[in-house]
């Protein structure tokens, strides 16, 4: 038989549940090529983020004879910029030629010992800002579900762990191993795209800024072929005055707020609609379904095909 891989999974102070069991759920059903082992700092039982404290069989020990770390996600109350001493001991614990594997805030762990300086990594999309504040060193890419760089990868928030386990079960042996670990935990084998169809993008609130107006003209008629003269027109500006100071106030030109405006729109009616891409293009604005494939997949990297499916698919 092959080599078994020794995963050990660290439970931190406030781990969330969920995540916690992830490797030991995914990599546990790929036929006995994994062995996933759990321990804490110090073998004792630790609280979670939920209203139960876990016990585990290992102490920090364990982690000396890993191939694979798991790192799974802390309350982000309880992130910081450097790690207790008894954690940044844990973890010089790992053997140099170990794998290491973050999910969400695990990356906060993995950073604040100095494992991602230098490298592309990924996190939650709502502590992405918290994030790069904290490790301007890393390279961060909020926007996918996770990132493979090399001996070290990380995933996004939540379920991308899932994703992250079976893209190691898919590498380490191979796209029919990690399928039948799919099939048997009930969950997709690939999911298109990132975590950026995920991220909320609400439209701005109007408020008392010169151009509000105009931006809640326009959202009432994105279905029109809109162009800079009709907004500048509608709030009495020049072309150049209007545009510098839409902006200064919305953060991006006109042209490319009504492509966004658009195109969450028109993720809006791919989830609560049976219109065909071609309907749906023509009531946000976009001239073909070309078009909106092209805007769609240039904002969240997916189909709206597959943006559909994804999101019916649930809501069923």
């Amino acid at each position: 038989m092959s080599h078994v891989e020794r995963v050990v999974v660290l439970a931190l102070e406030g781990v969330y549940p969920f995540e916690l069991g992830i490797a030991s759920r995914i990599l546990g059903a790929a036929d006995g090529r994994y062995e996933v082992l759990t321990c804490t700092v110090d073998g004792q039982p630790v609280p979670t983020n939920a209203d139960f404290t876990i016990a585990v069989e290992h102490g920090p020990e364990i982690l000396s004879t890993a191939d694979t770390v798991v790192v799974p996600p802390i309350d982000p109350a309880r992130v910081r910029a450097e790690l207790p001493d008894e954690v940044t001991a844990a973890l010089a614990l790992i053997p140099p030629g170990a794998r290491l594997v973050s999910i969400c805030t695990g990356a906060f762990v993995l950073a604040a010992a100095g494992l991602l300086a230098g490298r592309t990594a990924t996190t939650h999309w709502h502590l992405a800002d918290r994030f790069r504040s904290m490790f301007p060193e890393v390279a961060l890419d909020p926007g996918v579900l996770f990132v493979d760089d090399g001996r070290v990868l990380t995933s996004a928030g939540a379920a991308s762990g899932v994703d992250v386990c079976l893209h190691l079960v898919r590498k380490d042996h191979g796209s029919e191993l990690a399928n039948r670990v799919a099939r048997r935990c009930v969950v997709p084998p690939f999911r298109d795209g990132g975590q950026a169809q995920y991220i909320e993008q609400p439209v701005p609130e109007c408020g008392a800024t010169s151009t509000a107006a105009t931006r809640e003209w326009a959202l009432a008629r994105l279905g029109d072929p809109l162009a800079l003269a009709d907004l500048a027109a509608h709030a009495r500006m020049s072309l150049r005055t209007f545009a510098r100071r839409f902006n200064d106030e919305v953060g991006v030109s006109p042209g490319r707020w009504l492509i966004q405006q658009r195109v969450a729109r028109a993720r809006h009616l791919l989830e609560a609609s049976d219109l065909s891409v071609d309907q749906i293009a023509g009531r946000v604005g976009f001239a073909t379904g070309a078009s909106l494939r092209q805007h769609l997949h240039a904002a969240i990297g997916v189909s709206p095909q597959v943006y559909r499916r994804t999101f019916q698919t649930a809501a069923r």
